[in-house]
């Protein structure tokens, strides 16, 4: 008799040690899937509205803040942004903290710097000048002072003097902060400032900013998702085909119709697409 209830205790404590051995189990495998079909994906940006910025409730928003999470989304991975220092960026993703560069990044000029996913987007970068400024053309620029974001196109452009169009200025005043350059002109500090028209534009209408935007482009440019050149894990490719499907579905002008009123005319990258 105690020998049966010795054998049923065994039994039971048998039981239940396989049961919740198979809980166990079930919760790693669990979380294990998860982990899988949720791989972190590191985004590197700075502030620069409407593209990437952070909301009122302390989130990150924008165009290229919505249009990531949609394609990574569609290709298994969770984003996750990060602001960076921009004038750090290539070495940010060489070294691998971070996945890729996504905030309103100009392909011309870098198609052999990285892995490049896109363009995914047509810009336009610009000239800008108080109402009241005499300039109206590029050719007025010469012998001015004009401010524009340090490491970027237009930077470039006003530095190296490549393209005959634009005239040599006499001062051209790098950047960290992109606020700044706006900043020294409306103070009267700079004749001139020259970034993306859309970011422009955004700025005009945020900040009641009477500006005056020049009719000639200094450049026109696809803009795209950058990967470091010793990234061997071939993401780039599969968000490229990600980001022109967004396109043909819509849900690429979806969203940028929120922030641009002509959103498709920023979506016409086919000719400049390698």
């Amino acid at each position: 008799m105690h020998l049966k209830k010795l054998m049923t205790g065994v039994m039971i404590f048998f039981l239940l040690g396989c049961f919740l051995c198979a809980c166990g189990k079930t919760k790693d495998q669990t979380r294990k899937t998860t982990k899988d079909t949720n791989k972190q994906i590191i985004i590197g940006g700075d502030n620069y509205p409407p593209f990437n910025y952070t909301d009122e409730n302390g989130n990150p928003a924008g165009i290229d803040v919505e249009l990531a999470k949609e394609a990574f989304h569609r290709m298994g991975y969770k984003p996750v942004f990060v602001n960076i220092d921009w004038e750090n960026k290539k070495n940010l993703v060489e070294q691998g903290k971070i996945d890729c560069i996504w905030a309103c990044f100009s392909v011309t000029g870098r198609e052999n710097d990285y892995h490049w996913a896109g363009p995914y987007m047509l810009s336009h970068e610009v000239v800008a000048v108080n109402n009241s400024s005499k300039i109206y053309k590029l050719s007025d620029l010469k012998n001015k002072v004009i401010a524009v974001q340090s490491t970027t196109k237009p930077e470039e452009l006003f530095l190296k003097q490549t393209d005959p169009k634009i005239p040599k200025v006499k001062q051209v005043y790098s950047m960290e902060n992109r606020e700044l350059i706006y900043t020294s002109l409306g103070k009267g500090y700079v004749d001139a400032i020259a970034a993306h028209e859309i970011s422009i534009r955004q700025y005009m209408s945020d900040y009641e900013a009477k500006y005056r935007i020049l009719d000639e482009d200094i450049l026109e440019t696809g803009i795209g998702v950058a990967f470091a050149k010793n990234d061997q894990r071939g993401i780039e490719k599969e968000l490229s085909k990600t980001l022109k499907a967004m396109v043909k579905d819509g849900s690429a002008k979806k969203i940028l119709k929120k922030y641009v009123s002509d959103a498709e005319k920023y979506l016409e990258v086919s000719s400049l697409e390698k």
